[in-house]
């Protein structure tokens, strides 16, 4: 096996690792590192052979990274009747982004549950009214932390783009 074949299959199944280390499923990781690591936009027939599995299940994952914006289809004039795929622009920027919406999901649920506990009459609700305002403040502190590296983010994502693409500067 070359080099290249070598690093591009440990690519995927570090990938693979790691999304599944978040919870999700090892074949989005795979179909994430490939885009990444291919040159050219693929098909999901391509995606399907070159990651050795059915295209059904491929299919499935495609559609969930679509809509979690870290692949987008694009157009290819040598088939314009298959659909393409590529990683967004920003992949890595959505995927913290995604993330940033589970925080705020737990924020919204410790104030929904702050409401609900402090109208509770019983006996030891001052143990569960600390812990629910101790998650508010967790999550919300979070969303703040999330929402300051989001924006040093975008600004050093600028500054390497620049770099890189220096005719691009205004």
């Amino acid at each position: 096996m070359a080099n290249e074949e070598k690093i591009k299959k440990e690519i995927i199944q570090r990938f693979g690792e790691a999304y599944k280390a978040f919870g999700l499923n090892k074949l989005m990781g795979h179909v994430v590192a490939l885009l990444i690591y291919s040159p050219e936009p693929l098909s999901l027939d391509e995606i399907s052979i070159q990651l050795d599995r059915s295209k059904g299940p491929v299919s499935q994952i495609v559609r969930r990274l679509h809509d979690r914006k870290l692949i987008r289809k694009v157009w290819a004039p040598a088939n314009n009747r298959k659909d393409y795929y590529e990683i967004e622009p920003e992949i890595f920027e959505n995927a913290f982004r995604n993330n940033l919406e589970l925080i705020k999901n737990n924020t919204r649920i410790a104030k929904y549950l702050k409401v609900r506990v402090h109208d509770l009459d019983k006996g030891g609700s001052d143990i569960l009214n600390s812990r629910i305002e101790e998650m508010e403040l967790f999550y919300s502190l979070m969303e703040k932390s999330y929402r300051s590296f989001l924006a040093e983010w975008v600004n050093e994502r600028n500054k390497m783009l620049l770099r890189h693409h220096p005719k691009k500067r205004k």
